[in-house]
């Protein structure tokens, strides 16, 4: 399971869903027409936008409806079984369109393409390409051989590709905020983990690019930016023409002295690797964002061992008190597993008490789904009773909405800089925005003439688990 992924969530009236398709500016420019959708963590969400620069380039233009697309691309997620099943039956609903219209074809990108390449090619016939994560440059060509009839693939790993000379497409932007994908793959080998094989090792992206990025980005109004990695506080970038380094912080650093106005956050962060460097750069810059994602997966030591998580409960709880220290406002969240490998109920119990300790504003939270091709897979028998599973699994959730909710509390009288990124979901009379700790506030536009894309100070009267209420002061 990667620390990204977006799933069984306690947060946030904003944040984006499984699927979207993208939206060409001038449809009429492009003689063939493309419609993609992702699913799973906020970097295939990113490579999608890749993929959508990769397409426009050669001649593909977007739609928003997959019936009248020419090549309909699904970026899929093998984190967990769900989200293959979501996935296949998405192709079926695809495949039946294909047979009514002569020529579309349809595609597999990302996690999935390397391990289900062949059932999904000759096995079950769903598709006509299968694309890996370091291939996307090659889809023009292997778009040809489909066309040609050919089953096009292409899932071979890169020890170098970044993509860091292609400007992507913003899909679906709110116009606001964007994600900058700084690096590639990962050399954690956490047991519970397809990433590792299915989007290589990990490699830094240049430096410079990521700020030109970000400086473009700003330059055309957008006001936040999402540094993106499996694991950003390993980003490390060694600039040849003279033998300098560039550590993350160092990266945080050179994106938050772009502009006072654009805020900087960024995802996921390893808690072996996060650094006291980086904490007291987070403390200097008022624009790079108080908010850490911080996946414990398990507050048992045992079953941390197991899952080659590096670190103990005791080490986990000393960062999250060295974080208190540095930043004492920083808001934190979580990864957490249920039911891994033979964790029993005492352990699941410090589970539960990690969190307690943490305070956690919201986590993502799962029951184990054993991966196959995963180093858990070959090693421990996936022994927790699947109902077992989800009774632990809907502990922590209960036991994260207690914690969210009294976070929340916490924040009722306080009043906070607020980034507006759009009207409320449920009044076109509310906008909706994030404060540094990324809590969602929603209150009242009234008279004031603001837009999308403001700073505005907002006092919070009120709560429920999900969002803070205020009125702008």
């Amino acid at each position: 399971m990667m620390d990204l992924l977006t799933d069984n969530k306690v947060h946030d009236e904003a944040r984006q869903g499984e699927a979207y398709a993208p939206f060409a500016h001038d449809p009429n420019q492009y003689k063939k027409r493309f419609y993609i959708e992702s699913y799973g963590c906020q970097m295939n969400f990113s490579d999608s936008e890749i993929v959508a620069s990769i397409l426009n380039d050669a001649g593909f233009g977007a739609t928003r409806n997959f019936e009248e697309a020419d090549l309909v691309l699904l970026n899929t997620c093998s984190i967990r079984e769900k989200a293959e099943q979501t996935v296949r039956k998405r192709l079926t609903e695809f495949r039946k369109v294909k047979d009514t219209k002569p020529g579309m074809l349809v595609g597999v990108l990302g996690c999935m393409a390397e391990r289900l390449k062949a059932k999904l090619l000759e096995e079950e016939k769903l598709v006509d390409m299968v694309v890996g994560p370091d291939a996307y440059r090659t889809l023009p060509g292997l778009v040809e051989e489909a066309e040609g009839g050919q089953k096009a693939v292409n899932v071979l790993l890169s020890r170098d590709e970044t993509y860091a000379d292609i400007s992507p497409v913003r899909l679906e932007s709110n116009g606001v905020s964007a994600f900058i994908s700084i690096m590639r793959g990962c050399n954690n080998m956490c047991t519970f983990c397809v990433v590792p094989f299915t989007r290589g090792r990990e490699r830094s992206r240049d430096a410079f690019s990521i700020v030109a990025e970000a400086r473009d980005l700003f330059e055309r109004g957008y006001k936040e930016v999402t540094l993106l990695g499996q694991n950003v506080d390993s980003y490390y970038w060694n600039n040849e023409a003279d033998n300098t380094n560039v550590t993350f912080a160092q990266l945080l650093e050179m994106v938050a002295l772009i502009s006072p106005e654009l805020r900087i956050r960024f995802s996921t962060s390893h808690p072996k690797d996060i650094t006291d460097e980086v904490l007291h750069t987070m403390a200097k810059y008022e624009n790079i964002c108080n908010y850490i994602h911080l996946p414990v997966q398990s507050g048992n030591t045992r079953v941390l061992q197991l899952m080659n998580r590096t670190y103990t409960r005791e080490w986990y709880m000393k960062k999250v008190d060295r974080i208190r220290e540095i930043i004492p406002d920083c808001g934190i969240s979580s990864d957490i597993i249920a039911g891994f490998c033979s964790e029993t109920e005492e352990e699941h119990q410090d589970t539960l008490s990690i969190m307690d300790y943490s305070k956690y504003d919201y986590s993502y939270m799962f029951f184990y789904s054993e991966r196959p091709g995963t180093l858990a897979a070959r090693r421990y028998a996936d022994d927790v009773p699947e109902e077992v599973k989800k009774r632990r699994l809907q502990e922590i959730v209960d036991k994260q909405y207690q914690l969210s909710l009294e976070s929340n509390q916490r924040d009722v009288g306080k009043t906070f800089k607020v980034l507006i990124e759009g009207e409320s979901k449920k009044s076109d009379l509310e906008w909706m925005g994030r404060n540094s700790q990324n809590k969602v506030i929603v209150f009242p536009k009234e008279q004031y003439d603001l837009k999308k894309g403001d700073y505005v100070n907002v006092h919070v009267h009120s709560c429920n688990k999900a969002t803070l209420m205020g009125k702008i002061v």
